[in-house]
């Protein structure tokens, strides 16, 4: 903004011609400056990587608009994530599994299911499961970090993330981390699961340097089937996967300044047609979205609580 002092001043008798815009970045030397850091976590990368449209209705557009109603599946994970930090928050002599039912019912998230018959079969499905998979932890061991945030800084990313638990295990040369992330939804996770999870890999790479200590094993607890998948990386591997989320997030910034530039937005950000769609938040907002069946809320939640063969 101009001066009020200035607004009168003649141009004329001895004074300096006007500045040429663009003159007073290059004298103040913007140019070759670095360029910012893209802020980012594993599900903004995610969700640009699934559909760049979906990414912008998420992050870009102000106001943003209005989500779907909310999905029954992410209220059970929610509640059964939530149960298992309080979990460790229990002193170890208090982590039994008779604890976990006043635990399970105190985060219960109750939104977006069919009914209320729906809600308690998937209340009464996941109290299973984490009276399992407790049966499998050593009460009197802590784990490093519980939903524990772990950050990192590279070239073109400052990365944070929320990591479900951080475990530290004995290795062949010292203590290691290993990043667990429990899931609760689709069957069938297996090592090429976690080898190719973006997120896990992000978040061994953060720990390794938040921690200083190496970290290159990832693992999904699947809580249904109560199965683990796992991966070892390597610091190759992990490598790699910095370099995709890097190429992502200078693909968003991209994007972004074509739209700032004054590109339409739908080009900027086009849309990723799929079988996601039906289950996108977006869906009612999106043209091409709008075209796919939509999903119900509850869809999801009859599938994983379902009874598993052999455990009825």
């Amino acid at each position: 903004m101009r001066r009020a002092s200035s607004a009168g001043r003649s141009s004329t008798g001895g004074g300096r011609a006007p500045r040429q815009r663009g003159e007073q970045s290059e004298q103040l030397g913007f140019e070759g400056m670095p360029e910012r850091l893209f802020v980012c976590t594993p599900s903004k990368l995610g969700a640009y990587a699934d559909c760049p449209r979906r990414y912008r209705y998420s992050y870009v557009d102000r106001p943003a608009p209005q989500k779907g109603p909310p999905w029954a599946h992410n209220s059970l994970g929610a509640s059964v994530h939530t149960a298992l930090k309080n979990w460790y928050a229990l002193s170890p002599e208090r982590r039994r599994p008779e604890a976990l039912a006043a635990l399970l019912k105190g985060t219960w998230v109750r939104e977006g299911y069919r009914d209320d018959e729906q809600e308690r079969a998937a209340y009464r499905r996941a109290l299973g499961w984490l009276e399992s998979y407790v049966e499998t932890l050593e009460p009197g061991v802590d784990p490093l970090g519980v939903e524990r945030v772990v950050a990192v800084k590279t070239a073109v990313l400052a990365f944070n993330g929320r990591a479900d638990r951080i475990d530290s295990r004995p290795g062949p040369d010292g203590p290691e981390l290993v990043i667990v992330d429990y899931k609760t939804g689709r069957t069938g996770l297996d090592a090429d699961d976690a080898r190719g999870s973006q997120a896990l890999a992000l978040y061994a790479y953060a720990a390794e340097r938040v921690f200083r200590r190496p970290c290159r094993r990832v693992e999904l607890h699947h809580l249904p089937t109560g199965t683990v998948a796992a991966h070892e990386h390597t610091v190759e591997s992990l490598a790699r996967q910095l370099t995709r989320a890097e190429e992502t997030a200078r693909d968003i910034m991209a994007a972004e300044r074509a739209v700032a530039d004054g590109e339409d937005p739908d080009e900027a950000f086009p849309t990723t047609p799929g079988p996601r769609c039906g289950w996108c938040d977006y869906r009612r907002t999106c043209p091409v979205g709008a075209q796919a069946p939509g999903k119900e809320p509850w869809a999801a939640v009859e599938r994983v609580t379902e009874p598993v063969p052999g455990q009825d």
